[in-house]
């Protein structure tokens, strides 16, 4: 994700719906229910314990006129422990969950769906929620995240957007298949992630169906309906598919359909610095005519508000199919790992077109920020210490700045050679997983057979400007 002067939207207080019962516990007393989150301390009810979904297959109905959705999602999932229940993450009201068929027990309150289904061990259960409501009324964790007019919708935000349309395993952790069936008028576009592979009309209404080919973590999955102009191609051996909505001014909406018709062609790019390939079956971008204030990295397609249609940003969340998709962070607190790393992106763009070096960038910025700046005040590798306004924490611009200054630091230290090494065993060695600040370090240490704790230590985990030495990537 790219943020560029966002003020987010915060509520007072969760909005919930009322609470659910629809018969008596039948659980085994001798299980215990799954955990109602994954163990994030930045975010405790994300993700759910004693489960692992193996795939998603949405089927939503948008209606415009009042920005109601409804719909079912069939969640296969395996259970990772003997359970009396498992929870799912869903902000909408729930109307009825079957398992393999048949109506189970349930409780929902606000963002836990708490099915109540004994389940043993490696057991795989095909779960059905059918829901309907208002994603607009529903707020959690201080995000109000649904975004839509009269017009468009666009179900795109981070760290959560999941719970607002479907019901899922909210964390980077589980990531799976998943299928995206979208209901809107027939004079309406959708598009969603992956693949278009059917799309049915039926009177006023049609039903279209993407598919991505990879897995995802469900924060990624977004779909968009509206007035959009729609291309696709092939380019540098990559399918791409770009919509830019109809409802942009003319001019911007020319030059957002030229810019992101240059997805493939920057794909590519990419791919050679990193010397790996892209990791997913197609590539492209939305720009979108409603402005939540950043762009975002859906796999496969990522999302751009009006602000955001720029070559810089388009390298940010492409770079981000690799740091952030592929590679996805073990827990929150890692997030410079993704952020960082689609920053240096950016800065290494610039520098290979003609503009700054990246040792100039850095300087720049290191010699622009007074070591009283609040911008020196956070530890990078740990944004959200008290576990408070975490979402602002996580996404502040000192993660994105510090942890591409960061790397280009580590990039002084190390030479060229080694650096682009470093990154080119991350995404390979961790494409489809998961990684963690410590990891990355240890990684860096055994490709330059060089000890960097001090380094790391005056960049990620101090809360103080680093030190202008050689040592520190200054000299």
């Amino acid at each position: 994700m790219i943020r560029r002067s966002l003020a987010l939207a915060v509520v007072t207080g969760l909005l919930v719906t009322p609470l659910v019962s629809s018969q008596p516990a039948s659980g085994r007393a001798e299980d215990p229910p799954g955990s109602a989150g994954i163990g994030d301390p930045y975010f405790p009810l994300d993700g759910n314990g004693g489960i692992d979904v193996e795939s998603y297959d949405i089927h939503d109905r948008y209606r415009f006129g009042d920005r109601r959705l409804s719909g079912w999602t069939r969640v296969t999932l395996r259970a990772t422990a003997d359970l009396s229940g498992f929870n799912l993450d869903l902000l909408l009201p729930v109307q009825s969950v079957r398992i393999d068929g048949a109506d189970v027990a349930f409780e929902h309150d606000g963002h836990e769906l708490v099915v109540d289904h004994a389940v043993s061990e490696g057991e795989l259960l095909d779960v059905v929620v059918r829901y309907a409501g208002h994603p607009g009324h529903y707020s959690y964790a201080g995000e109000s995240n649904w975004l839509a007019d009269r017009h468009e919708v666009v179900a795109m935000n981070q760290p959560h957007m999941a719970p607002w349309w479907f019901p899922s395993n909210d964390h980077p952790l589980d990531r799976a298949d998943i299928t995206i069936a979208i209901t809107a008028p027939r004079d309406k576009q959708v598009i969603a992630n992956g693949k278009r592979v059917g799309r049915t009309v039926q009177g006023r209404l049609a039903t279209t169906t993407w598919r991505p080919d990879e897995p995802m973590v469900p924060y990624l999955a977004f779909f968009a309906a509206g007035e959009f102009a729609v291309a696709q191609g092939k380019d540098h051996g990559h399918p791409w598919v770009v919509a830019v909505s109809k409802r942009l001014p003319q001019d911007l909406r020319a030059r957002g359909m030229s810019l992101l018709k240059k997805s493939a062609a920057h794909t590519a790019w990419i791919e050679d610095v990193l010397g790996a390939d892209y990791p997913f079956s197609t590539t492209g971008g939305v720009a979108t005519s409603l402005e939540p204030g950043f762009a975002l990295e859906n796999q496969t397609r990522p999302t751009y508000s009006p602000g955001s249609l720029n070559t810089a940003t388009v390298i940010h969340e492409l770079a981000h199919q690799w740091f952030g998709d592929s590679v996805a962070v073990e827990g929150w607190k890692d997030i410079w790992l993704n952020e960082g790393f689609a920053t240096f992106f950016e800065v290494y763009y610039a520098e290979e077109h003609g503009d700054l070096t990246g040792d100039q960038w850095l300087r720049d910025q290191y010699d622009g920020i007074g070591a009283n700046n609040d911008f020196w005040d956070h530890e990078v590798a740990d944004p959200c210490p008290t576990y408070e306004n975490c979402v602002s924490s996580i996404f502040a611009w000192w993660v994105y700045n510090r942890g591409g200054m960061a790397l280009q630091a580590l990039r002084n230290v190390i030479g060229d050679d080694d650096f682009f090494e470093v990154l080119h065993r991350w995404v390979t060695d961790r494409e489809g997983g998961n990684g963690t600040t410590s990891q990355f370090e240890a990684l860096a240490e055994e490709v330059s057979g060089e000890d960097l704790d001090a380094f790391f230590q005056a960049w990620l985990h101090d809360m103080s400007k680093p030190a202008d030495t050689a040592a520190n990537g200054l000299g």
